[in-house]
């Protein structure tokens, strides 16, 4: 139990006196660029979603 309760206290000790915490421009910034970068990936993934489905429709329609 001993353990426990030091590996708590190391925890606790590291997260508000070692962890560098991000200012609240830092983080809004950083948010901002998470959601471009998704929007560009997602949009990349259905841009060659819809390539590929035309892709397959054109084969499907050889084979009939």
């Amino acid at each position: 139990m001993s353990k426990i309760g030091t590996y708590l206290s190391e925890t606790k000790n590291e997260l508000l006196n070692k962890v560098s915490w991000p200012t609240w421009p830092e983080l809004q910034s950083s948010a901002i660029v998470v959601m471009v970068s998704s929007v560009i990936i997602a949009l990349i993934v259905f841009g060659m979603d819809f390539v590929f489905e035309v892709l397959m429709k054109q084969a499907y329609d050889i084979i009939k």
